[in-house]
């Protein structure tokens, strides 16, 4: 099912530039919003993403997209940490505001989940992070670990990613988590890769995988409300 969007883009002012945002409204909302970063490579308009919040939605979750300042711009190229966080802050801000939830959740997908998860272990306020496809490494370079400010994390995070992700290896992942004290819920999707992507060997499709995430958020987003 795809997001109720009949809501206006937002323009929001970040320093000196300006970008774009887009809330999807949950045709059963519980109150709860993710505010939802796309990864490097994408942006806010791209099928992963709509595909993502059309199935948090129906889930009764409202979905705000954005595009970071480099993608607003046209530029492939991402800008760097604190100008990403910079941007993130501003939508969420803007969120706050307009939507007043109940409960406001970080994250998105690769690096704009690293962006939400840096931001929420430096002490950014929200409920809850949101994690899709988290980016622990760069493919074929598992020495250069993500993981440094995952400890500080102190708020519950549900995060996704598939076995067969080149970004992030299950065993150098479970290691990572061992240094974490939050409620850190870590679920693997078998089979998909970095984009979720499962193949026809698996016996499954890709909208099997996404439902699959949508049901497990859904599940987790109930505990958190509850306490």
């Amino acid at each position: 099912m795809m997001p109720d969007s009949r809501d206006q883009p937002w323009t929001l002012a970040v320093g000196a530039a300006t970008t774009t945002a887009i809330l999807d409204r949950a045709p059963s909302s519980t109150g709860v919003v993710f505010v939802c970063a796309h990864g490097a490579g994408g942006h806010m308009g791209d099928r992963a993403m709509l595909a993502l919040s059309g199935e948090l939605c129906s889930r009764g979750l409202d979905v705000v997209r954005f595009n970071f300042l480099y993608r607003e711009k046209g530029s492939g190229r991402p800008d760097p940490m604190p100008r990403l966080e910079e941007c993130f802050a501003a939508v969420v801000a803007r969120a706050r505001d307009e939507l007043n939830p109940r409960l406001l959740i970080i994250g998105g997908r690769s690096m704009g989940g690293r962006a939400g998860s840096m931001m929420a272990a430096n002490g950014f306020a929200c409920e809850g992070l949101l994690l899709l496809a988290y980016p622990l490494h760069p493919p074929g370079q598992p020495e250069k670990l993500r993981d440094a400010h995952l400890p500080a994390i102190r708020v519950p995070v549900l995060c996704f990613n598939g076995t067969r992700d080149a970004f992030c290896t299950p065993k150098l992942m479970e290691a990572a988590l061992k240094t974490v004290t939050t409620e850190w819920d870590m679920h693997w999707l078998t089979g998909a890769d970095h984009s979720f992507h499962v193949p026809k060997s698996s016996g499954r499709t890709d909208a099997d995988v996404l439902e699959e995430v949508g049901g497990v958020a859904q599940t987790w987003l109930a505990r958190v409300l509850n306490g």
